[in-house]
């Protein structure tokens, strides 16, 4: 046959061939087709489109001239980080005056009692009364300078953010007071800092001053102002001891009658002294500036800018304490965009029925909320094909994240994903976690499933809060980000543990305008974290990833060496070992005068009963942390663990106990960002450990 023939006979149908074929099918194959080609047309018309990235993914950060390998986010047009992304706003009071004039005097502050809506105060309510509270300062003698120190001790409330504002209205720098510090920690920073007036919300804390005065452990403290209703015997007990106690109500009123003008901050002056609780000794007071603060808020909001723009209409649940900078960070954007904070009854296991109520658009987390919300999720999840279900739908909308698209609109969502994000409200649009590492799996799976923009950041008091963010459009885990905008990142050195800065990996250092003026009154401990040329050296270890993110890999701080004169990174192995399937916590243990490790181990109390009927052992969670069969499988599970995830022979520990009672700050093993106290926690277990080295054979 010819070439032409063979053309003739393989030619295309022709319009009438195609008309003569469609009239020859049935009617409901040709709806069929027509049902087909009109969800094809809708798909391609509504399809999900990715979230343009404000940069290039693959090269997040970039190398910076002259500074041995430091790095700074790629969303900046120069070297020089940002100390501030609006004009007009330098300092933390020009945050408020910019949120009071956007929001047009809306809603500022809310708060709501059991089983009742949220109520809210104004803007202008809240510098009204802040300027109050300010003057009844000055009136009583205080300076509106910023080397006067006023304490906060008091939970999340309204009241906060007002006398926090009112000392920054007339320069003063506050101090928060947390009571999982305890009482020794307390009295140490009243005398640290000076402290001569504090604000608490009930009369508990205040007669927890008391006692301290009275044991005449505190002299300073003169004036103690309490938000809630309390006894006159207090005010009795206080006058012995030489302390005034009033009420907030007439602190405000006192102020109203004798108001002063306000003698406002300049961006170097200290904003706020904040104290970290740290894992051994006593806390250390970071000096921060407004500058520090306004030029981490500014990074996050620049970091997020393309993916997220603030607005009046947002809200924010305030659960995560104020004591610390995550959260006053955050708080910081909110009031700056005019939005609104309402604030949690008090009573974390209410958060979820706040959340319900008050349906906000920004959530941030900590990480043991987010497992406490995976392991809830798949605990309900009690069948083998609910589970599938849920896995199935999972990994669909994961495969939409690694293209760059989240949402919380598609089939998967309404069929089933819309009650988990019902749970938090409804209305969530952005979430952030930060304070503590979070496992990959559970974030992703969380972006998923609640379809929302959900950053991961790293950072520490000592650079505000934040100094690494992800950004929108990369919403893949394992990573903490690249350098915000107001800061570079370098990593330096860690000869002793194997880490070198020439192969991406170090020490975390940052340089910028949000690390910390150093320690309060002790140029000691600033000296050993914050170098000559101002930078910060965080004491982690971190690896820099091919597309300019940082990844943490290791902890410097808490090194010790064995009798063998090896050198061992605990938390490197806690890391590795808290992936063995009965183990919620676990705190390793060495000595130098010890060739091996043991550990203390926390079995998982929702796990383990399952764990060990697998392995034909039952009772109750003690029975079970008691029993030594059990105890010998949970080991071999963890050195099995070690081994798949490489560690070397002498990293892995040669003898457990169980204990059946979790690490927490309300036990003092916890630091109130979560870390391990360590000091405690061996001489919390001094015994068990002792025990153990003597009964482990090598």
């Amino acid at each position: 046959m010819q070439a032409h023939e063979l053309f003739r006979h393989l030619r295309m149908p022709e319009l009438g061939d195609v008309r003569q074929y469609v009239r020859t099918l049935p009617t409901n194959t040709l709806m069929g087709f027509g049902a087909f080609a009109a969800l094809t047309t809708y798909w391609y018309a509504t399809r999900p489109k990715a979230l343009k990235p404000p940069c290039d993914l693959a090269m997040q950060s970039v190398e910076v001239e002259g500074e041995e390998f430091a790095r700074r986010s790629s969303l900046l047009e120069s070297n020089e980080p940002i100390m501030y992304y609006y004009d007009d706003v330098r300092t933390v009071y020009d945050v408020f005056q910019r949120g009071m004039h956007l929001s047009n005097n809306g809603p500022c502050l809310g708060v709501r009692k059991p089983n009742q809506p949220y109520e809210w105060i104004s803007y202008k309510e809240v510098a009204e009364r802040a300027e109050c509270i300010g003057s009844e300062l000055l009136n009583r003698g205080f300076k509106p300078s910023p080397d006067q120190f006023i304490g906060i001790f008091s939970q999340n409330r309204p009241e906060w953010v007002i006398i926090e504002q009112g000392c920054y209205t007339y320069s003063i720098a506050a101090v928060p007071l947390y009571d999982t510090l305890g009482t020794e920690a307390i009295t140490y920073i009243v005398n640290k800092a000076d402290i001569a007036l504090v604000f608490c919300d009930k009369p508990e804390k205040a007669k927890l001053l008391l006692d301290s005065i009275e044991k005449g452990e505190v002299s300073v403290l003169k004036t103690i102002v309490i938000m809630d209703p309390f006894d006159t015997d207090l005010v009795a007990r206080g006058q012995k001891s030489g302390v005034d106690i009033i009420t907030l109500k007439e602190m405000e009123a006192l102020g109203r009658a004798h108001k002063h003008k306000p003698v406002l901050p300049k961006p170097e002056d200290l904003a706020i002294v904040c104290f970290t609780s740290g894992t051994t000794g006593n806390p250390k007071g970071a000096m921060l500036t407004h500058q520090n603060i306004v030029s981490n808020m500014s990074a996050f909001v620049k970091a997020t800018e393309s993916g997220y723009v603030m607005n009046p209409s947002d809200t924010h649940i305030s659960y995560l304490p104020l004591a610390h900078m995550f959260e006053r960070i955050v708080q910081c954007v909110i009031l700056c965009h005019g939005a609104r904070i309402g604030f949690f009854q008090g009573d974390i296991r209410l958060l979820m029925d706040d959340l319900k109520t008050l349906q906000p658009t920004i959530f941030p987390v900590v990480p043991r909320l987010l497992n406490r919300m995976f392991d809830k999720i798949f605990g309900q999840a009690n069948t083998s094909f609910k589970r599938w279900i849920l896995d199935f739908a999972s990994k669909r909308k994961e495969a939409e994240l690694r293209s760059g698209i989240i949402r919380n609109n598609s089939l998967w969502d309404k069929m089933i994903f819309r009650k988990i994000q019902a749970n938090l409200g409804g209305k969530v649009r952005l979430m952030v976690t930060g304070a503590a590492p979070v496992s990959a799996n559970v974030l992703t799976f969380l972006r998923a499933a609640l379809g929302c923009q959900f950053y991961e950041g790293y950072g520490q008091t000592e650079c505000t809060a934040g100094c690494s963010i992800t950004i929108p459009g990369d919403w893949t885990a394992g990573h903490v980000g690249a350098p915000m905008p107001c800061n570079l990142i370098k990593l330096v050195d860690v000869e002793e543990m194997n880490y070198f800065a020439a192969k991406g990996e170090g020490e975390v250092c940052v340089k910028g305008p949000n690390v910390f003026q150093g320690y309060l009154k002790d140029p000691e401990k600033t000296a050993e974290v914050l170098d000559k040329d101002g930078w910060l050296h965080t004491g982690d270890v971190g690896k820099w990833l091919p597309n300019g993110t940082l990844k943490i890999i290791d902890r410097k701080k808490h090194i010790f060496k064995l009798a063998q004169g090896e050198y061992i990174a605990p938390e490197k192995i806690e890391n590795i070992y808290l992936r063995s399937e009965p183990v919620a916590q676990v705190f390793v243990h060495g000595e130098s005068l010890q060739a091996f490790l043991i550990a203390i181990v926390v079995p998982d109390p929702e796990v383990l009963p399952t764990w060990a009927k697998k392995k034909g052992l039952v009772g109750s969670y003690e029975e079970l942390c008691r029993n030594k069969d059990l105890k010998k499988l949970i080991l071999e599970d963890m050195v099995k663990v070690g081994k798949d995830f490489g560690l070397k022979s002498f990293e892995q520990i040669k003898a457990i106990t169980l204990y059946p009672e979790m690490f927490s700050v309300e036990n003092g093993l916890l630091t109130p960002t979560l870390k391990a106290k360590r000091l405690e926690l061996r001489k919390y277990f001094r015994s068990q450990i002792e025990e153990l080295y003597a009964n482990t054979q090598m």
